[in-house]
């Protein structure tokens, strides 16, 4: 994808150009493989506003790096910030952004005295921001790896039985979908049951699963650098009447979040259409997390769709729905799809990339 990847670093640049900056350096690694394709644990970019940018790696990536991005001049070094500001005072520039989310206070001291010319300026997320609307190239990625979560989630469903603890579910599940081709997962894999429900992020352990028990399961699989997040709540046994009360009023609040993702939706309307609907049935208390997130070349990224997000949603972005209601002592629901908002070139709503029904399950 030389061509995207160069598309990319363009439409950088003339945001490095908008602020008046020479340059800019990127150091979050997410954001290197956007605009460069190169994936490592040790990698940055100076993106200057006009002329070449330079990508430095150490010893370990620089023929991954020639490979990945061969017009773009390659720096080897081991400690990057210092050397891309060494290279930046060396071309003279005099006005260098820095990714202040990411860089951290000890890099900027370093980077400040080995270019003590330079004036630092936070350059802000404005990578994140050229990222959150997709390609179709990373939306088939996202697909894929949503597609493979599906499945795995599918193959697996038919072993999950009382007995088995909660790890050797979330061990199942995590196998599978390694072996039918993801790269990896998203995310430690989520299993909840009983009243392990009730905490959104329970990590997995040795409860053995019960016949009564409500199960949530929250997993994905890695595809091609791009992740894909998904939420089942399962019933072992036919469910008891407050059971099936949360699981359906979840499943209402998810379908208004989602026919409420459309173009151009402030990211606070999308939230309240669902909050609203379980605060209405005396559960806001126990939602009290955000809606959803995008997701990409990070499993959580640009936009957060809360309560109090700012901003709207635009065409091609790829977000989670996921409402959840957790009852303390009890247990809890979540339903979570990825959502693709548009896609059409329409204001009609998205349709799910996450294609396991969402009907309660009792097994």
């Amino acid at each position: 994808m030389p061509q995207t990847h160069a598309s990319r670093r363009d439409r950088a640049q003339a945001q490095v150009a908008a602020l008046e900056l020479d340059a800019a350096l990127i150091t979050h690694l997410p954001n290197v493989r956007y605009l460069t394709g190169l994936a490592s644990s040790n990698a940055a970019l100076l993106v200057p506003a006009t002329g070449e940018c330079v990508l430095a790696t150490d010893s370990r990536y620089a023929l991954a790096a020639e490979r990945a991005c061969p017009e773009v001049e390659l720096l080897v070094e081991r400690f990057l910030v210092p050397a891309l500001g060494r290279a930046a005072a060396g071309r003279g520039y005099r006005r260098l952004g820095f990714e202040a989310k990411h860089l951290t206070v000890a890099a900027h001291t370093e980077l400040a005295g080995q270019a003590p010319g330079l004036t630092l300026e936070p350059f802000g997320e404005k990578i994140e921001e050229l990222r959150t609307v997709k390609d179709q190239g990373e939306l088939d990625l996202i697909g894929t790896a949503c597609e493979l979560s599906s499945r795995a989630f599918e193959d697996v469903l038919p072993q999950i039985r009382p007995g088995l603890t909660e790890r050797e579910v979330a061990t199942l599940l995590e196998r599978r979908m390694v072996d039918i081709g993801a790269e990896a997962l998203s995310f430690d894999t989520i299993v909840a049951s009983g009243p392990n429900g009730a905490l959104p992020h329970h990590h997995p352990g040795d409860r053995p699963l019960e016949t009564g028990d409500l199960v949530t399961i929250d997993f994905g699989a890695l595809y091609g650098g791009y992740h894909a997040d998904m939420t089942r709540t399962i019933s072992l046994g036919e469910p008891a009447g407050w059971q099936r009360d949360i699981y359906d009023l979840v499943a209402r609040a998810q379908q208004a979040g989602m026919r409420a993702a459309v173009p151009g939706a402030t990211l606070s309307e999308v939230d309240a259409a669902a909050r609203d609907l379980i605060e209405g049935e005396g559960h806001g208390g126990h939602f009290q997390h955000g809606l959803g997130h995008g997701v990409g070349l990070e499993v959580h990224e640009a936009p957060m769709l809360g309560y109090d997000s700012p901003g709207r949603l635009a065409d091609r972005v790829p977000v989670t729905i996921e409402p959840g209601v957790y009852v303390p002592g009890q247990g809890g629901v979540r339903i979570e799809d990825v959502l693709l908002v548009g896609g059409n070139g329409t204001s009609e709503p998205g349709h799910p990339l996450t294609t396991t029904t969402r009907e309660l399950l009792a097994l």
